[in-house]
């Protein structure tokens, strides 16, 4: 069975408009009211893991959307259904080029998501774009919605945007974004673009699921140097200076910083030398040379094998956050647990007792 857009179902049916054959006329062969409302019925019936894996497999994108809310929900049941769709998708993926985007907020980096993916999708690529929104502490919605301001890119053919909420998890990377990456993958996007939100640790998390990690900067937003963390600078894989039609002659400084800062850094695992280029999303300069140091990367790392071994180091790291994951869903799902732990809060509040003795005793339970 095929779950089918509404406008799909008119499309055996021609119409006659009652302008054109007189007053008072019916248009011919005129869908009824209870067919169509049968057929809304349906779509909102929950596809089967065959259906969703049929579907994936051939590029049904209203499948693929269902599949990934199905994993990016917590219920059990939508969890164990998730599960076996990714298992039966699992054979499809890892034939993608995974590319990380990372930067402060207004560096512009659904703008840069943009103009890349259209030159992708120009030059036969199908691209997918996780964009990690940060999620409101009521909702736990996304706030930014980043598909909406990707205008171009989301109406193209070969693309695909899911702007999914961070929900809280580490880093602000939504934690089910690398099944999602499994799903895509399936339905034969080649390239998957994952943005951060660009805050605290977000990019320890989208590090651990990509192949190439870009960070973009900005050259206009005072010290270069102030930008310049250990610990990002040692994950990138390319830095970009965006927006440099603003300042041209301010953006090559930045680089030029960026670039002495790099030679006190030792050689990284994977025996690359990080790339420092000017880039605009605006203009588009520089675009086409982001998407070729990409390819040179990834051509580079997998003659020498560190493609390879980083993805089964990643997978690795799945299996372990998975455990912790885990524990801590069946621990708060304990029969009783909630009762314990609003007992043990109003002892803390009573200085009853220590917030590390009341933990004990909860796991001790």
């Amino acid at each position: 069975m095929t779950i089918m857009d509404d406008k799909h179902l008119y499309s055996n049916f021609e119409y006659e408009s009652a302008l054109s054959t007189g007053t008072g006329a019916t248009p011919q062969n005129q869908v009824s009211d209870s067919y169509v409302e049968r057929m809304r019925a349906l779509r909102r019936q929950e596809p089967s893991v065959e259906e969703l894996v049929s579907g994936i497999r051939h590029g049904d994108r209203t499948l693929l959307s269902r599949a990934i809310t199905l994993v990016e929900s917590s219920l059990y049941a939508h969890q164990k259904k998730a599960q076996e769709v990714i298992e039966r998708c699992l054979p499809l993926s890892g034939k993608s080029v995974r590319l990380g985007i990372t930067g402060v907020p207004g560096v512009g980096k659904s703008t840069t998501i943009e103009a890349l993916g259209k030159h992708l999708t120009a030059h036969g690529h199908k691209v997918a774009v996780l964009a990690i929104d940060p999620s409101s502490e009521r909702s736990r919605g996304s706030i930014l919605g980043d598909k909406t301001r990707m205008e171009e890119l989301s109406v193209d053919p070969n693309a695909f945007i899911r702007p999914s909420p961070s929900a809280g998890s580490l880093g602000g990377v939504a934690r089910k974004t690398r099944e999602i990456i499994t799903l895509c993958e399936a339905a034969g996007f080649d390239v998957v673009i994952v943005e951060t939100v660009g805050v605290g640790q977000s990019e320890v998390a989208a590090h651990s699921m990509v192949d190439f990690f870009l960070l973009l900067q900005l050259a206009n937003a005072g010290d270069e140097l102030q930008g310049i963390k250990r610990g990002i600078m040692e994950m990138a894989d390319m830095i970009s200076i965006n927006k440099c039609e603003l300042d041209p002659q301010r953006a090559q400084l930045a680089a030029s910083q960026y670039r002495n800062a790099l030679h006190l850094f030792p050689m990284p695992d994977s025996g690359w030398t990080v790339k420092v280029t000017l880039c605009s999303a605006y203009t588009k300069e520089g675009i086409e040379e982001l998407w070729n140091t990409v390819m040179e990367y990834v051509t580079f790392t997998k003659q020498n094998g560190y493609f390879y071994h980083k993805r089964q180091q990643q997978s690795l790291r799945i299996m372990t956050e998975a455990i912790e994951n885990g524990l801590r869903e069946r621990f708060y799902s304990a029969p009783g647990i909630e009762e314990r732990i609003e007992a043990l809060k109003q002892q803390i509040l009573d200085n009853r007792i220590t917030p590390y003795a009341a933990a004990d005793q909860l796991l001790d339970a």
